[in-house]
């Protein structure tokens, strides 16, 4: 009973408004072709149209774009770049673990008999791509990763990170130097000087950190 009262009360509104409408339509100060108001389009999150410019400065450098799956197994995301089970970088990706035997999609990308993971990190993906490729490589690898943080205003469990790797017969630091600073001068629009310094990561070795420094205005 409450919907039909309900429906019939709609049903007298609308017809009142057809009618008004009805009579405007037949009058000159109505058109009924008119444009109704545009309706403002929404904006790329800054995240997202970073990454496509970065990736747009990578691509002019000659880079290839590289993906993979974000559902990982422990022998891509840790044992095949020599991250056992015992190693200290492992402390630093407190992660989340799936309680899963096996992706059911794309079930041929995963190893049996492992563990699987929301992967902490862009480096399963430069495994994958050395695996289905021949050297020479010069690849970027723009994607979301996910670790078990304390959320703050620095932390976040879901978060982006962009890789490179370059694989040749005389690639060394002086390649990586001329490429980060073209990179810079390209994404910040200005001179850049950069500062290589020796610095602790356990998780490669040797590590390089990276200082910039340019003027604001």
């Amino acid at each position: 009973p409450l919907a039909n009262d309900l429906r019939k009360k709609l049903e007298v509104i609308f017809n009142k408004r057809y009618q008004k409408l009805t009579l405007e339509e037949k009058s000159e100060s109505f058109d009924i072709t008119q444009d109704g108001v545009e309706v403002e389009l929404g904006h790329l999150n800054i995240l997202t149209y970073l990454e496509k410019e970065i990736i747009e400065i990578f691509k002019g450098l000659g880079f290839d774009i590289a993906i993979g799956p974000e559902i990982e197994s422990e022998y891509y995301n840790f044992d095949a770049l020599n991250i056992p089970f015992w190693h200290p970088a492992r402390d630093e990706m407190d992660t989340f673990w799936l309680d899963l035997e096996k992706p059911e999609k794309n079930i041929n990308l995963y190893p049996a008999n492992k563990k699987f993971l929301l992967r902490t990190h862009t480096s399963p993906v430069q495994i994958r791509y050395m695996l289905d490729n021949k050297p020479p490589y010069r690849i970027i690898v723009p994607v979301r990763v996910f670790r078990n943080e304390a959320t703050d205003a620095s932390h976040e469990v879901n978060f982006h990170q962009i890789e490179g790797l370059m694989v040749d017969n005389e690639i060394s630091v002086a390649n990586f130097i001329a490429v980060i600073e073209e990179f810079c001068r390209e994404f910040f629009n200005r001179d850049v000087k950069i500062r290589l310094r020796t610095s602790f990561f356990p998780f490669t070795e040797p590590s390089l950190a990276v200082d910039m420094n340019f003027y604001v205005w």
